[in-house]
């Protein structure tokens, strides 16, 4: 579905004149790959080059060098551009930036018309993604007045009723309180599951990604760190020398095992932990 090679991306700063100031190398040989259906999150801490990458995967950005392909097409083809974005849809931070509509059926039903998709298509479209990310009730209302989730949500229709293969959710939780965030996350993991959408995340909250099939970790424009979950959250050092945190209960269980207790790395659940926990406190009486 997205694979980049030797994908790189320079800032170019110019004056006035447009001359060249300075140059910021934001990705440096990215090497990714994502299947069809895959639900994979994107971790790094603030400019570590993720939004950047998430941007060429909708052809928002050119590659400096390097190449993205969309389900086998180059981003630097300009006639298959509709095609890619038909492909891919973007959610961004800010669901303001991406909500027009003055009614919330109106702004889902926006890109399906400018798509050229026929009127009753274009309803029957806007019922199934308003359906899908449980906003029916909220149809008729105002996207003012509905919660940050409630309009990540609808931001996410708007992209589902243009019935994309892949949807790359850019940081859609970084401006939402915990509730909106595990409306969103939810959202994207139903789609995924139900609807075989293949899903990219990025973020910086760890236990937005616990559930992901694959995270890739990303440092100074870098893929540092590829694995499941898991292995991911196993590492526990390395990733706070990229200035990246784990979820509490994989700290707690570190902490622990640092003091003694058995517990095995990579713990990511609390239920988890607290299996885990018995366990270890009976072999230390067995022990004893």
């Amino acid at each position: 579905m997205i694979k980049t090679k030797d994908l790189s991306f320079d800032y170019i700063r110019r004056d006035e004149e447009g001359n060249v100031e300075s140059i910021t190398r934001a990705l440096d040989e990215v090497n990714i790959s994502v299947k069809p259906g895959d639900f994979v999150a994107v971790l790094g801490a603030n400019g570590s080059g993720k939004s950047t990458f998430a941007k060429h995967l909708d052809a928002i950005l050119m590659p400096t060098e390097g190449s993205v392909y969309v389900n086998g097409m180059p981003t630097t083809d300009e006639d298959k551009l509709l095609d890619i974005r038909r492909t891919a849809g973007m959610v961004f931070q800010n669901p303001d930036n991406q909500i027009i509509g003055t009614i919330v059926e109106d702004d889902v039903g926006f890109g399906p018309e400018n798509l050229g998709i026929p009127t009753e298509e274009i309803w029957e479209r806007v019922d199934k993604a308003l359906d899908r990310v449980g906003m029916t009730k909220y149809r008729c209302d105002s996207p003012n007045k509905l919660s940050g989730g409630q309009k990540q949500r609808v931001a996410i229709a708007g992209i589902m009723a243009m019935k994309p293969k892949c949807i790359i959710l850019d940081e859609p939780t970084a401006m939402l309180d915990p509730v909106g965030r595990r409306e969103v996350i939810k959202t994207a993991k139903e789609l995924n599951e139900k609807e075989g959408v293949t899903v990219i995340l990025i973020t910086h909250y760890m236990e937005e990604v616990i559930e992901a099939d694959r995270v890739i970790v990303m440092d100074a424009g870098k893929v540092v760190l590829e694995g499941t979950p898991r292995q991911i959250f196993s590492r526990v050092e390395q990733l706070k020398s990229f200035r990246l945190d784990v979820p509490q209960v994989t700290a707690l269980a570190f902490e622990l095992n640092k003091r003694g207790i058995p517990l095995p790395p990579g713990i990511l659940t609390v239920k988890e932990f607290e299996e885990e926990y018995i366990k270890a406190l009976s072999a230390l009486e067995g022990d004893a």
